[in-house]
């Protein structure tokens, strides 16, 4: 891979929500690859902060990745934060995540999402950042009928909040792309799972309740679409364009990129494919759709493919069989999080 941005070696690269699944998967890639790598993350109780504390431990740790208690919605803090590191490259993944949580807890999502995003691009900007991305979501194409998703779609009538957040994220790094010339990346993600993974997310939540011998509930009768996508393609897409920002004559230094397998899955046979991966069988709980669902996600990652020659191909046994082995670790070392 060829290094598409000025005097890389060594550099500094800030990772907000390092203790995060994909920040610390992120994180540890870069350090690893010989980058000064710093973390930051404000290791809030969204899930069980101790999973957070663990992956500091565990993988952040051994790679030499520091990993600073931040609050980035606190602008002097996170003004703070830049004028330690003085990154050359932001990777911000630091957000309040969760589509069915935006509807009980809106203000958490306005200040991590949009008031901490304010901090972060003011902080790039100050200190002549050369590259920043950030993570938007694959939940900006809302009930969109139209698949697969392409990045040239409209995305002008999010279904939750949580989407909202991030469309306006969209929208605020072009502008500051547009007004400062400061080169912005944005990623698109579709359902990102694998080891380490977020308690919340339901592959997560299936096999812990499968194993405990409970139901699992299954909106829209197991019917919806997703379109999951292994933490190390999602890793392996955010490294190569990190180094390659989109910088065109004539335009801001803004674009925006899917990150999906470009294999959507209907969720009952993602949970036939967990129960060949756990070893146990499933109890289903049917129940309705959810409000702020949406019936598909399906990426176009052509996009991708032509900017920097990657497109994720880890397939959802592979990816769930990862994913159950080292479940099956952290429940023999008997940590908090899974019980």
């Amino acid at each position: 891979m060829t290094d598409a941005v000025q005097g890389t070696d060594k550099q500094t690269v800030l990772v907000t929500g390092a203790a995060g699944f994909i920040g610390s998967a992120v994180a540890v890639r870069l350090a690893g690859m010989g980058y000064r790598v710093v973390g930051c993350d404000n290791f809030n109780d969204y899930y069980d902060p101790a999973l957070k504390h663990h992956r500091v431990e565990a993988l952040l740790g051994p790679a030499g990745v520091p990993c600073e208690t931040v609050e980035l919605s606190d602008g002097e803090q996170t003004a703070a934060l830049f004028e330690r590191v003085k990154p050359a490259l932001v990777v911000h993944l630091a957000a309040q995540a969760g589509v069915r949580y935006s509807l009980k807890n809106p203000a958490a999502y306005v200040q991590a999402n949009l008031v901490a995003f304010g901090h972060i691009l003011e902080g790039c900007r100050k200190f002549n950042t050369q590259h920043l991305l950030y993570a938007s979501s694959s939940s900006v194409y809302g009930a969109n009928a139209k698949t697969p998703f392409s990045e040239t779609d409209q995305t002008d009538a999010p279904v939750s909040l949580y989407a909202a957040t991030k469309k306006a994220n969209e929208l605020m790094a072009h502008t500051y792309s547009h007004l400062y010339g400061l080169p912005i990346t944005g990623l698109r993600f579709f359902t990102v799972y694998g080891p380490w993974g977020r308690p919340d997310m339901a592959y997560f939540s299936f096999a812990r309740k499968m194993l405990a011998g409970e139901s699992i509930p299954v909106f829209a009768e197991g019917k919806l679409y997703r379109d999951f996508t292994y933490i190390d393609d999602i890793v392996e897409g955010v490294v190569r364009l990190l180094f390659k920002p989109s910088i065109r004559e004539g335009q801001p230094p803004h674009s925006i990129f899917n990150i999906g397998n470009n294999n959507p899955v209907q969720v009952l046979d993602f949970i036939r494919t967990l129960e060949g991966a756990v070893g146990v069988k499933a109890a289903l709980d049917f129940q309705p759709m959810q409000p702020g669902d949406v019936p598909a996600t399906h990426a176009d990652t052509n996009k991708l493919q032509d900017w920097v020659g990657y497109k994720p191909t880890t397939s959802l046994a592979t990816g769930l069989g990862e994913f159950a082995r080292w479940y099956n670790q952290a429940t023999k070392a008997n940590v908090s999080y899974l019980k």
